[in-house]
């Protein structure tokens, strides 16, 4: 059976030998290189990398600001990493809900869940499929509170021309997990819109240590290098940063197939047997393809019959609202529904 995720190695990684036996494998060279050609391709400068998507969401809630006792506003559409850091930092998730044909942030639900303690919006792009942008970003202004695009899954997708990373947000979280595209093994990066909150970042990832005056001129660890923020042993490996480097070499290509594979679907979705089916989208998006999303009134017999044909269909995410770590909430009429509906096909480069 075709599958829905598969992780990506490029066939070679000629310098990969050398790093291991160098000496040199914490965050370094390859590191600084990865950043530069992911700053290269999402146009903004402003970017770090870390060791997972966790601790790129931990890294951006300390670089926010935002500390236990704090509300924030999310989607409860989303993959578990994406709210899990909220419980474990003490942080009260308040859902909004989406809108049932796209699968993200309802604007009109968020804006009336806005509180004095709201101090974040967590603008989750489900699957792939970016979610309306900016009018998100408006509440926010208007609101004094900052906005974070949750691209777990959607490192590559476009919204009204601009990546993903680029697109007017305070801040953006990606994934570079193994079945993301690309792929460290493990890892992440947060970007930031504002420059001060990316320095910020760099020293909340590694500890909260300014590295340029850590040591002084013997080596030593300076006595006049203050820590002032508190920190994660969260840097990103340069094993790890070089498979990047080496993944990002081939991301447009990638890209190509996933978006040739959807217009694929699209033609074939045109079938008379399928006329139940709706492909999900609109003119706004350009999806990354991680999946080909459809929405379906007969969800669970859509899963069976694509199954049957050999491809691994899922609805992939159960909404975070089931789970009672993020205790009782209301029920959200638009997630209940896209939930009710939605299907994922395979979409990616291996087929």
């Amino acid at each position: 059976m075709i599958p829905l995720y598969k992780p990506y190695m490029p066939k070679e990684l000629p310098e990969l030998n050398e790093i291991l036996y160098s000496g040199a494998l914490a965050y370094g060279k390859w590191g600084r290189k990865f950043e530069e050609m992911l700053s290269n391709y999402i146009g903004n400068t402003h970017i770090a990398v870390v060791n997972s998507f966790n601790s790129a969401m931990l890294v951006t809630i300390a670089t926010l600001g935002i500390k236990a006792g704090d509300d924030v506003i999310a989607s409860p559409m989303s993959c578990l990493a994406s709210n899990q850091p909220f419980a474990s930092m003490g942080i009260n998730v308040i859902w909004a809900d989406i809108d049932p044909e796209i699968g993200t942030l309802c604007p009109k639900s968020v804006k009336e869940k806005i509180t004095s303690k709201t101090k974040a919006i967590f603008h989750n792009h489900y699957c792939g499929y970016p979610g309306y942008i900016d009018e998100i970003n408006e509440i926010g202004r208007q609101k004094g509170i900052y906005v974070v695009d949750d691209a777990i899954e959607a490192f590559g997708t476009e919204y009204k021309g601009r990546k993903i990373g680029n697109a007017g947000s305070d801040a953006t979280v990606f994934s570079f997990q193994a079945v993301r595209i690309p792929n460290t093994i493990d890892g992440g990066a947060v970007v930031f819109k504002d420059k001060s909150l990316h320095e910020k970042a760099k020293k909340v990832r590694d500890f909260g240590i300014e590295r340029s005056t850590f040591r002084d001129q013997l080596g030593e660890i300076s006595k006049e290098s203050d820590i002032v923020e508190p920190g994660f042993g969260a840097t990103l490996s340069d094993v790890n940063s070089y498979i990047g480097c080496i993944q990002l070499e081939h991301i447009e290509e990638l890209l190509r197939i996933h978006i040739d594979n959807a217009q694929k679907w699209k033609v074939k979705l045109e079938d008379k047997e399928y006329s139940e089916l709706k492909v999900l989208g609109k003119s706004f998006q350009k999806p990354n393809y991680w999946v080909f999303g459809l929405l379906s009134d007969n969800k669970i017999k859509t899963i069976k019959h694509f199954r049957e044909k050999g491809f691994y269909a899922s609805g992939v995410h159960l909404p975070n609202n089931n789970y009672s770590v993020f205790g009782n909430q209301k029920v959200l009429l638009g997630v209940e529904e896209f939930y009710s509906k939605f299907v994922a096909l395979p979409c990616g480069w291996w087929f």
